[in-house]
């Protein structure tokens, strides 16, 4: 044995527990309100505590550990602590491009189903989004969104074929298909207010939810929600000018089945919009951080929703172009290409 080798994996298995031991606690400094309460600047825990009314032992202990890990910063002279611009603009904004308690609310929410998850690893049964945590939905919207936010209406359609914002803006059909609750949906609707915008997803929860995003946004009529799966919402013909998949194309069952329907639901001249998570075709491609990521939230969460559905099959999240490229032309379309990319996501278009 290498002496060397093991304490370097010694050393990566310590940061690994820590970062998941802290990932409730990040998503506890978010609920409570502790990160925002630190924007002000530097205080010591008792400071804190009062300002949050919360209890000061409880703060201390919090905020030690927070400093440990590099998303507070500590002075042991004055035994305050406070944010850096850069940790204040990653924590305590959930409408800023980047919003990371989100993306820890979904990843605890989805160790809840450890369990469940550990029984279809062993029968091969899927797992559905209805019988995960709700921390998993609150989470999935508050850590994809500020993503959409800061891509969807001024970089990704965009980068479509030149009509489609043409037509967004002058009055379009558009079917958000995966929309869980809505943000997506409601977000090009509030952008585009000439163009009609119908969201659809296969988890009544989420589609409730989406509808109180739309009454909260006044978009009451020209935006609609309903329960409904890839492969059989829409079923009047074509009638879409477009059609968007955000992150959820992996999550199907039966993709291609999901495919050849867009395909059929769109206008002769329409256009699929597919973002899914950013991977490269090859396995070594994703052998990295956000890589990583990716696999270990696709096995507790994509996989087994997909295996839980008719069809059987699974992209898993890090599936790469090659595989949807081929979906894409065997659904019956004829173009194809990646327009837009960014660290997270890749966008494509579909058109037939």
């Amino acid at each position: 044995m290498n002496e060397e080798s093991l304490t370097q994996f010694l050393g990566r298995f310590v940061a690994d527990l820590g970062a998941t031991v802290a990932a409730g606690n990040v998503v506890i400094g978010d609920r409570l309100g502790l990160y925002r309460a630190m924007m002000a600047g530097p205080v010591s825990p008792e400071e804190l505590a009062s300002r949050t009314g919360t209890a000061r032992r409880y703060v201390e202990e919090w905020l030690r550990g927070q400093a440990a890990g590099g998303y507070v910063e500590y002075n042991a002279e004055t035994g305050q602590y406070w944010l850096t611009e850069e940790q204040s603009f990653v924590l305590t904004d959930p409408e800023g491009p980047v919003f990371a308690p989100g993306a820890f609310e979904l990843a605890v929410g989805a160790l809840r189903a450890q369990d469940r998850i550990i029984e279809a690893f062993r029968t091969g049964d899927g797992v559905g989004w209805h019988e995960h945590h709700t921390d998993v939905f609150t989470g999935c919207e508050r850590a994809f969104k500020p993503w959409y936010r800061g891509s969807l209406i001024d970089a990704w359609l965009p980068a479509l074929n030149d009509d489609v914002v043409q037509k967004l803006k002058a009055g379009a059909l558009v079917a958000d298909v995966g929309c869980g609750h809505g943000a997506s949906t409601v977000m090009m609707a509030e952008a585009f207010p000439n163009s009609t915008f119908r969201g659809v997803d296969g988890h009544p929860a989420s589609i409730d939810q989406a509808r109180e995003r739309a009454k909260d946004n006044d978009l009451d009529g020209r935006v609609t929600f309903d329960v409904a799966v890839a492969q059989d919402f829409g079923k009047l013909g074509p009638e879409f000018d477009l059609v968007t998949t955000f992150d959820s194309l992996h999550d199907m069952g039966d993709p291609l089945g999901a495919a050849r329907h867009i395909r059929e639901s769109l206008t002769p001249d329409g256009t699929w919009m597919i973002v899914e998570p950013y991977a490269g075709d090859e396995v070594s491609d994703n052998l990295n951080p956000v890589g990583r990521v990716y696999y270990s939230f696709s096995s507790f969460l994509c996989v087994p929703n997909a295996l839980s559905q008719e069809g059987g099959y699974s992209l898993g999240a890090q599936a790469g172009e090659r595989p949807i490229h081929s979906l894409v032309l065997d659904a019956g379309f004829t173009r194809f290409r990646r327009v837009a990319e960014t660290p997270f996501n890749i966008v494509y278009e579909a058109r037939p």
